[in-house]
Order: structure tokens, then C-alpha cells, then sequence
């Protein structure tokens, strides 16, 4: 008999995610550095074998919209409570609990089995995990609770043994050789998006968007040519620096990661342009894939 079933990963900023996800997939499927809001989409990883197909779903992390792009990353991780066979609720050992009750009351609800995940279990003691245990469960009774830490791979294993056995009977949902739902390009602007996260401070990366405008794959070499949008002329600067050394470091950077994650020689071109409040604008994000629900 063939096990098969969608797996949404859902939680508030900076709990640890795509960490998360990488690990249960076992590629480097969600961009995951230290910086909130990383993920703005719904990203699916696919996990298959004989007998089991797991489509995991990593989702936006949970907050109070302030903008239109916020409120598409609001309705993603939304859509993750209505099509889960199993929900994995990610929070970690020092997070207020109470911090988003209104997305709570929603999983509250679920008649689906719900894991709720103690992450970073390595910054605690077992006293202090002790107490957070006992507030979860006041919080969400019908939730089984797995202490584990993404990072250290503890308890992910046992995490992945479990989501087996809650795996509803089913043929496959996608072919057995898919990895995700995404196209290449995705990826390609996810890569350089992490990139900019890491290399710039304060608002820029959460200002900037990153289009593929060609992917032309040969044998030996892909080329590529990438875009990256940002809302003011200031941050243009700023994201081209000095005799363009910020931008050659992030493009230097972007392509050694595309080079391991296509397993290709790359070539990569990428442009800065300006593009106002793009964050705030529905038939922009709409371009930029934020509205595909």
C-alpha cells in the first residue's frame, strides 16, 4: 500500500523553519539564514520513496500585515491550514507562545494531527523545557509535542518516523523523481535573495525583489540573467556600492551557491533597477508570484 500526503510546516518568524525543512527534505530546498521574513512563498519539497510520497510545504512565518506583500505571505501561510494531511506547528525555546493567538485559534480548530515542535532545545535546560512543555500543551491539548533542534539534526529523525506513520493512504500526488513545485528560476532568485540578505543591513533586503529574466540551459554551462528590483534610487546605490563592489560580491556569491545547487557551471549577469513601493502594489506582486494561491 502507497502513503502519500501534504505536510505544512507553519510558525512565526525566526523559529527555525527552513532549517527545518532542509533537514526533513535533505536539500537545500528554503532559503534559511538568520534574518526574519525570509521566506515570502510557500515553498513545497518533495520526499519520495517505494512506498511514501511526503510533500512538505515550508510557509511564510506568521505576523500582522503591514503592507501588501505581508499580506500575501499572511495568506500563504494561511492556505497551509487548509490543505494539511499533517501540520507542523514550529516554535522554539524562546518564544512567547501567546505571540500570535489569532493564528493559534486556527490550529486550535484542526481536526488533522497537529505536531507541535519545541525547536532550539539546545539553548535551553530541562527544567526551563519542562515549563514550556506544560504551556503548550495548556495551549493547543489535542497537539503531540517533540522537543528537537533543526540545527543539531536532534530529533529529526524521530520527527520523520512519525510524519510515516500520520501519512494517510494514497497514490502520489506529483511524479517520484519531482524535488519541488518550483521552477528552476525560483530558485535562481531565492539563491540571490538570500545572498542579499546576508550582505546588507537594515531595510534593503527587505525592500528587494529578484526577477529571472532569461535561464538558457546547455550541456556544460547555464546562463543567466537576473534582475533585482528595489523602491528607491538610494537603494539602487547602496545595492551596487562602490565601483560595484557590493553587487560583484553578491553575484560572485550567488553563483558559486547556483553552481553547487544545479551542479553546473553558471554564468550570471545581474542589473539593479528601480521599481516604487513594488511591495505595496497588487499587479506587482502579482508579477512576482505572490498572489498564486
Amino acid at each position: 500500500m502507497h502513503k502519500a500526503g501534504f505536510v505544512n510546516i507553519v510558525g512565526n518568524p525566526n523559529v527555525g523553519k527552513s532549517t527545518l525543512m532542509n533537514q526533513l527534505v535533505g536539500e537545500r530546498i528554503s532559503i534559511a539564514t538568520f534574518k526574519a521574513q525570509t521566506t515570502r512563498h510557500r515553498i513545497m519539497g518533495i520526499v519520495n520513496t517505494d512506498d511514501m510520497q511526503i510533500v512538505f510545504s515550508d510557509t511564510p512565518g506568521v505576523l500582522k500585515p503591514n503592507y501588501k506583500l505581508q499580506e500575501s505571505m499572511l495568506a500563504f501561510s494561511e492556505s497551509a491550514l487548509a490543505d494539511a494531511d499533517v501540520l507542523l506547528y514550529v516554535t522554539d525555546v524562546v518564544e512567547n507562545p501567546e505571540k500570535n493567538m489569532e493564528f493559534l485559534e486556527k490550529v486550535q480548530k484542526m481536526t488533522i494531527p497537529v505536531l507541535l515542535l519545541i525547536n532550539k532545545i539546545d539553548q535551553s535546560d530541562q527544567h526551563k523545557l519542562g515549563d514550556i512543555v506544560e504551556k503548550w500543551h495548556s495551549l493547543l491539548p489535542n497537539a503531540e509535542i517533540l522537543p528537537i533542534s533543526a540545527k543539531n539534526k536532534f530529533g529529526v529523525d524521530m520527527l520523520l518516523s512519525r510524519i510515516k506513520e500520520l501519512l494517510p493512504d494514497s497514490p502520489p500526488y506529483f511524479e517520484k523523481d519531482q524535488l519541488t513545485d518550483k521552477p528552476a528560476r525560483f530558485f535562481v532568485s531565492e539563491i540571490v535573495r538570500e545572498k542579499i540578505l546576508l550582505y546588507y543591513d537594515k531595510e534593503i533586503p527587505y525592500s528587494v525583489e529578484v526577477r529571472v529574466g532569461s535561464f538558457k540551459e546547455e550541456e556544460k554551462i547555464i546562463k543567466i540573467e537576473a534582475t533585482i528590483y528595489v523602491e528607491r534610487d538610494s537603494q539602487k546605490g547602496i545595492i551596487i556600492g562602490h565601483q560595484g563592489i557590493a553587487l560583484k560580491k553578491v553575484s560572485t556569491e550567488s553563483r558559486k551557491t547556483l553552481e553547487k545547487f544545479f551542479g553546473k557551471k553558471i554564468f550570471l549577469q545581474m542589473f539593479v533597477k528601480v521599481d516604487k513601493d513594488w511591495r505595496s502594489n497588487k499587479k506587482e506582486l502579482d508579477s512576482f508570484g505572490y498572489n498564486d494561491l
